[in-house]
């Protein structure tokens, strides 16, 4: 048994690795537990570390921050190919309002913790370590950290997880609490439509329309300009009791019948100029014409749009749905395909075979995981990460640091989907395995790190006053937000529990505000404010961070 004594005695990297390996495993199996469907998650993993550490588990240090940093990368770039697809689409005018009020409460949590960590005389490590547990923000902690290790290396890194770990659990209750409290209010009708905003586009539907406007007679179909750019795609015409997919030049008819998929808001447009909502449905009559999903896996299609492919002309197949990132949308011609794009097509089921061959349409291909683009992008992401950001009126530089730069450069590569040959795709089982393999390593290494200052505060007086900075870091931001939602969004209270999730990046918040609603407006609005409360709450600790050292 001297080998097994000799592994643990000294810190070595097999003795690190299995230590680890142990931390990680309780630390899930305690996230696990739920108390009202509510639980740590990964952040047990935290709290595992922290016994650990302040145990004096034998770690070797050159492994442990290897370990941490590599970690952290993993977690922020699986994170940036996720949201990278919706992050514009979070941008668009219907979820402007959204991410302004969730930016607004980034900014109001950071003001708050700066001045009540000063007003008691925090350290600097404690203050950012606060406020990144007090929004559940594990990327900001590490952002925090690294400023930190330039500016105050004796002891800032290992208070800033002190106080991160103090401050998490009120920012997973707090946030709980907000919406219990803010359910009283914003289930009054008198204070909400019944009807929220929606932050994302409109899901397809389909009409069949009867073509009753004399005017029409003899026009080809691609004279209707309303067709152009609107999102509304042509499948299907009956005509002369025949079933056809119509191309541009088709002539219209009076009496035909025409399906259209596309917005409702534009196919009511299409059907007071066309004519009546017809009684045929032509789905169910019968005919050669049929609908196939395929999925879009072939280099060469990749970037090529609808209109270049001439699918219609070639083939008399039309394209009447795409999904991308489980966001159903109904294409114009100029729509390009990305790789793992969802097609439904229409058309005669031997031409839907020769679209298969064009767009590849292989499910194995769907299992690989590409991952050139993902250690080149790494590498790239790490890079721009170290680059000096002078900001004017700060003392310091700021830089994206190794939370930041691959997650802007994961953002970018799931925008583009490809870079030449190369494809920037994870399938979404290994997207997740990444990502929550790399927060748990992370975690587990800052809390082995930071064990003894932990126990420390946390058994004293000094631990109460920051638990109580970190309570009202969360709550006042998630009032304000409330607030906002209440006298100027207007929002009902599903779609604002969605917000105050999405503004404190916290998925059990997420899961809580699920179990209070049937709807998928908490997703929805989750979705929207996630891609930018994560980027700035990222940039605004780390200017606090220069600021307060």
């Amino acid at each position: 048994m001297n080998w097994f004594a000799a592994t643990f005695d000294q810190p070595t990297v097999a003795g690190t690795l299995i230590a680890l390996g142990v931390i990680v495993a309780s630390g899930l199996a305690i996230g696990a537990i739920k108390v009202r469907g509510a639980g740590l998650g990964v952040a047990g993993v935290l709290f595992a570390g922290l016994l650990a550490g302040h145990l004096g588990v034998p770690i070797a240090p050159g492994v442990l921050q290897f370990l941490r940093d590599s970690g952290l990368i993993l977690f922020v770039f699986a994170i940036g190919l996720q949201i990278g697809p919706g992050f514009a689409a979070s941008l668009r005018r219907s979820g402007l309002k959204l991410n302004l009020a969730a930016s607004a409460g980034v900014v109001l949590g950071t003001m708050v913790a700066a001045a009540l960590g000063l007003a008691l005389g925090l350290r600097p490590g404690v203050i950012v370590g606060i406020l990144a547990g007090a929004t559940t923000n594990t990327p900001s902690l590490a952002a925090a950290q690294a400023v930190l290790g330039d500016r105050a290396p004796a002891a800032g890194p290992t208070l800033a997880t002190a106080g991160y770990a103090i401050a998490y659990p009120m920012g997973v209750i707090g946030t709980i609490c907000v919406m219990l409290a803010a359910r009283a209010v914003l289930a009054k009708p008198d204070v909400c439509p019944a009807e929220p905003p929606a932050p994302e586009p409109e899901r397809p539907a389909r009409a069949n329309i009867e073509i009753t406007n004399p005017n029409l007679q003899d026009v080809e179909l691609g004279r209707l300009h309303i067709l152009d750019d609107s999102g509304l795609v042509v499948t299907r015409r009956l005509s002369g009791g025949k079933v056809e997919v119509p191309i541009g030049s088709t002539r219209l008819r009076l009496g035909d019948v025409i399906l259209v998929v596309g917005p409702p808001s534009r196919l009511d447009e299409l059907r007071l100029l066309l004519g009546r909502e017809s009684p045929v449905d032509l789905h169910a009559v019968p005919s050669a014409i049929t609908s196939k999903r395929l999925v879009v896996t072939r280099r060469q299609t990749l970037g090529r749009s609808i209109r270049e492919l001439d699918l219609t002309n070639r083939l008399g197949v039309t394209i009447s749905r795409v999904s991308r990132a489980g966001v159903e949308l109904a294409p114009s011609p100029d729509f390009r395909f990305n790789f793992a794009d969802s097609v439904l097509a229409v058309g005669p089921e031997d031409s839907l075979g020769k679209l298969g061959s064009i767009l590849g349409d292989s499910a194995r291909t769907l299992d690989h995981s590409h991952l050139i683009p993902v250690f080149a992008g790494i590498a790239l992401g790490v890079l721009i990460g170290g680059v000096p950001i002078a900001v004017p009126g700060l003392p310091g530089t700021v830089k994206l640091g190794l939370a930041g730069g691959p997650l802007i450069v994961a953002i970018l590569l799931s925008r583009l989907g490809r870079i030449g040959p190369m494809v920037c795709y994870l399938p979404i089982s290994a997207n997740f395995a990444l990502r929550e393999m790399g927060i748990a390593i992370f975690l587990a290494c800052v809390g082995v790190g930071s064990g003894p200052e932990f126990v420390e505060a946390a058994t004293s007086w000094t631990g109460f006053s920051w638990f109580a900075v970190g309570a009202a870091v969360t709550i006042l931001p998630l009032l304000a937000i409330v607030a906002i939602a209440r006298f100027w969004l207007r929002l009902d209270q599903a779609t604002t529990f969605g917000l105050l999730a999405g503004g404190m990046t916290d998925p059990p918040a997420l899961a809580y505000a699920n179990s209070l609603t049937r709807t998928e407006a908490p997703g929805m609005a989750y979705s929207t404010v996630y891609p930018l409360t994560m980027l700035m709450r990222i940039v605004c600790i780390q200017i606090l961070a220069i600021l307060l050292t």
